[in-house]
């Protein structure tokens, strides 16, 4: 029989998965057994709050948790429900953590379930306290110290282990690959993942300056790819291109390409998974080779959901074994100064120190939102990976012989070949 007058700390997940939330469960889970508190598994995220149930959870043990650090997905599931759609669901969701005794609440998320938990502290006033722990496979978090969020280092890890094998398919059968990898707002796992594995070229949404991108920006560099390839002697290759560039694109221009429906999740985001940009882009390029009377063998690709539920690796265990802890001591503990009384994000610092900061530290004051940690192309890091690709430069358009060689691939002459990819290059006449 459940003892009630025992303290109860919740956990929730929320978003897509990401290696290492079982282990972060299970440090939080045992951290609060071990003090003395009740642990409430609240199963898919948000969802059964919303609707005010409260039966759609289970009591966490020691024995259920303290060997789940090295499984991938999630023992608690997860969803992209969202409390903060109306005043109503709020309240119900909020109603619904005091029917359950809940004091403390450890949410694992992104950007959107932290926007979520904050929001219910804050009805809560206060009386329901919340560490949230970060995490997404897309590393757009801006945390203290450059740490990467949880999960990320697996997923590129199990991307470029893919991605490695997909090259030497492509050289074994002289055939490109266009891969589309996970990103919302940033490309870092997409050029985390091109980096390691050495891939020929990598295309994120931080390149292109301004707010919007074009479709037929994209396919003039994945054409200029394979035509410097082929002018080099080689026919195989293999892009990745960052799922957020539809992020950057006109919605109207998105929705007027092919086979492509627009639609939008609970929190107002374009459902990018459901726009298959690696086939757009495909029959897009064949169509450029195509035209000219010539072709080019594409294979098209989309790399997520392959990512997500991987087995963590040692760094990642090790990482959220110590962000679960940290999340469990700080709902135990009073909080240190105002900025803290309804809770804050988990981090790692420098030395190993975790650290609890106020949501608001996160916050652009402009938009209400997360900040966003996106690429930083001026850096050496990125320097370094575009040394590495191969790509129309505007060295190339300026050296007669390989201009010479770039036209005859694409069936034309030097000047009509410059006209068309200078301007791509940042070469204009």
């Amino acid at each position: 029989m459940e003892d009630m007058s025992r303290r109860r700390i919740g956990i929730l997940v929320g978003g897509g998965p990401a290696p290492g939330i079982n282990s972060a469960i299970s440090a939080a889970a045992m951290k609060a057994i071990d003090d003395g508190c009740d642990v409430i598994g609240i199963l898919e995220g948000w969802e059964h709050l919303i609707a005010g149930r409260t039966d759609m959870v289970r009591q966490l043990h020691v024995a259920d948790v303290s060997r789940i650090h090295t499984e991938g997905g999630s023992i608690l599931r997860t969803s992209r429900a969202n409390p903060t759609k109306t005043p109503e669901s709020l309240e119900r969701t909020v109603k619904a953590l005091r029917e359950l005794s809940i004091s403390g609440l450890v949410t694992i998320g992104g950007d959107d379930t932290a926007f979520a938990a904050r929001e219910v502290a804050e009805t809560a006033d206060g009386t329901i306290r919340v560490a949230h722990v970060p995490k997404t496979i897309d590393n757009d978090l801006p945390l203290p110290a450059d740490m990467p969020t949880f999960g990320y280092e697996t997923a590129r890890w199990v991307g470029s282990e893919l991605c490695l094998n997909l090259m030497e398919d492509s050289r074994t059968t002289n055939r490109w690959f266009f891969v589309v990898v996970m990103g919302r707002q940033a490309g870092h796992l997409a050029l985390g993942i091109g980096r390691a594995a050495g891939a020929t070229c990598t295309i994120i949404g931080e390149e292109f300056k301004g707010d919007r991108i074009t479709f037929d920006d994209v396919c003039t560099i994945l054409e200029g790819a394979i035509l410097k390839r082929r002018a080099l002697g080689r026919r195989d290759g293999l892009a990745i291109i960052a799922e957020g560039i539809g992020e950057k694109m006109d919605p109207e221009e998105l929705a007027g390409l092919p086979g492509v429906h627009v639609e939008y999740d609970a929190y107002g985001h374009i459902r990018l998974a459901e726009i298959p940009m690696e086939t757009i882009l495909k029959r897009a390029v064949q169509k450029r080779f195509a035209d000219r009377g010539d072709s080019v063998t594409i294979t098209d690709l989309r790399l997520g959901y392959e990512l997500r539920c991987a087995k963590p690796i040692t760094f990642d265990i090790d990482y959220t074994r110590t962000l679960g802890f940290g999340a469990a001591r700080f709902l135990l503990s009073e909080p240190k100064d105002e900025s803290l009384r309804v809770g804050g994000r988990v981090s790692l610092g420098r030395g190993g120190h975790v650290r609890v900061l106020p949501f608001d530290e996160f916050r652009d004051p402009e938009t209400g939102r997360t900040r966003v940690r996106s690429v930083d192309t001026d850096s050496e890091a990125y320097e370094v990976a575009r040394q590495y690709m191969l790509r129309l430069e505007p060295a190339d358009l300026k050296d007669p012989d390989m201009l010479e060689r770039l036209a005859r691939q694409a069936r034309t002459d030097t000047s009509t070949f410059r006209a068309r990819f200078g301007p791509a290059v940042g070469l204009e006449e």
